[in-house]
């Protein structure tokens, strides 16, 4: 099920020429039959894989297709999702000035430096306020557009983390493994249980990134070998990136505060979110403008006087206000989509309680939220606890569950729960329309209606 150039894909898209080959599958350039459009097509070889593995991997690749629909300049776009004798497909916006690591290789002091770290902010932003964290971000992970916007692309099988260090990229290259750990924060290359995946790990990478891009080398040192690559990762631990070379390049000590802002090894130090970091890109002042649907207008004006609009978010593509109540949209898991109405689920148990709990299905366990998750166990089966307080009108999750069987009464989950980046713990953090929550290795956005 390999397609050559002059071949018709689904009957609809003539195959121009071969972009990529590699261990998934392949990516042609070709032209829309009846628009005459030129977009890039990703096919993956799922007839080539084993039972244990294809399933993962579709499963990954539909997720990259459904991230490349939330709507943002600052996205690759997915444009349609198809297959040919089961082997599935997605068709994207097609880039033909490829990407920043080409970009820095042929030209890195022509690279806008100020202008690629707002517009990947941006696309971050889209990423986390959609529940979605891309845990790959490097260069070769941004694309140039055609219009001049520099925008993330593959959100899928690259950011899944139980294939990104055993597997070679999409393209198949080996190389690109070191390149992969090169970008990694300390607590995503060695978890030592914490497994949670939180906008942090964007947050670090993106460091990494622009340090490269603004320096030609990697904060912590060489990387080309497996003894350079454990130096490499004490190094992240250690949080000693090299200071004295960033100072030395052109412009370089005006990005100080973003880097140490960046580059902290502990997640809780880190900048905890996209527009704590976007307030420390040089020479570019961020106006956030609130409209009276709660949602954003943001205009970013550079020194210079050129002023940009860079978000298109004039408006959530979610409820923000609360009406009936609070619901929880599961975002990333094996139930992408799934609603949770908290408030209509306290009414059906009836009186008093004010309680919801959440935890991992298992056979003898009850909760009033039972996540599914076969692949990994991140969730435990006494995840987290919800809890209204109708006097202040206010939602808040609590890590744990209580338990009256054991010690104490109150049971902590293995990997935390999260709001955001912030850890819940057992005394609780609040949530409104707008927040992520993190369970393991699932996540939910919480909306009004």
């Amino acid at each position: 099920m390999q397609f050559v150039v002059g071949d018709v894909v689904d009957g609809c898209y003539h195959i121009e020429r071969v972009l990529g080959s590699g261990s998934f599958g392949d990516v042609y350039l070709v032209k829309d039959r009846s628009s005459g459009m030129l977009y890039a097509l990703k096919m993956l070889r799922a007839w080539s894989m084993s039972e244990d593995v294809r399933d993962n991997v579709v499963s990954r690749f539909r997720l990259e297709y459904q991230i490349g629909q939330i709507q943002s300049d600052y996205l690759v776009q997915s444009r349609s999702y198809g297959e040919v004798d089961g082997n599935p497909y997605i068709l994207m916006e097609y880039c033909p000035s490829g990407d920043l690591l080409r970009m820095s290789n042929h030209n890195r002091q022509g690279i806008p430096f100020e202008l690629v770290a707002i517009h990947v902010l941006y696309g971050l932003a889209a990423l986390h306020e959609s529940g979605r964290v891309h845990r790959d971000l490097k260069p070769e992970n941004v694309l140039i557009k055609p219009n001049g916007s520099y925008a993330l692309s593959d959100f899928g099988i690259a950011g899944d983390r139980h294939h990104q260090l055993t597997k070679r990229n999409w393209f198949g290259k080996p190389n690109q493994i070191f390149g992969t750990y090169a970008y990694m924060p300390p607590e995503q290359a060695k978890p030592e249980g914490q497994a949670t995946v939180l906008p942090t790990t964007d947050i670090f990478s993106f460091g990494v990134m622009m340090y490269k891009l603004l320096t030609g080398f990697l904060p912590f040192g060489p990387l080309k070998t497996t003894e350079e690559l454990v130096e490499y990762q004490r190094r992240g631990r250690d949080g000693l990136w090299d200071r004295n070379l960033l100072l030395q390049s052109p412009g370089g000590a005006a990005w100080m505060p973003l880097m140490e802002a960046c580059l902290q090894p502990k997640y809780k130090k880190r900048a905890q979110n996209v527009k704590a970091v976007m307030a420390l890109v040089p020479r570019a002042r961020v106006e956030i403008i609130h409209n009276s649907q709660g949602g954003e207008f943001t205009k970013t004006i550079f020194d210079n006087g050129r002023s940009i609009v860079d978000n298109e978010r004039i408006k959530p593509a979610f409820q923000m206000k609360i009406v009936n109540g609070v619901l929880l949209r599961e975002t990333e898991g094996e139930e992408i989509g799934k609603i949770y109405y908290l408030d209509d689920m306290l009414e059906k148990l009836g009186g008093t309680r004010l309680r919801l709990t959440l935890g991992r299905i298992d056979n003898g366990v009850h909760n009033d939220i039972a996540i599914r998750e076969t692949r990994t166990t991140y969730v435990s089966r006494y995840h987290c606890t919800f809890e209204i307080d109708y006097d202040r009108g206010e939602w808040i999750v609590r890590d744990g569950q209580w338990l009256p069987g054991i010690s104490g009464g109150w049971k902590n989950s293995t990997n935390g729960t999260f709001v955001n980046s912030s850890e819940a713990g057992r005394n609780g953090l609040v949530f409104r329309p707008g927040d992520i929550i993190s369970v393991g290795d699932v996540k939910f956005r919480a909306e009004g209606y």
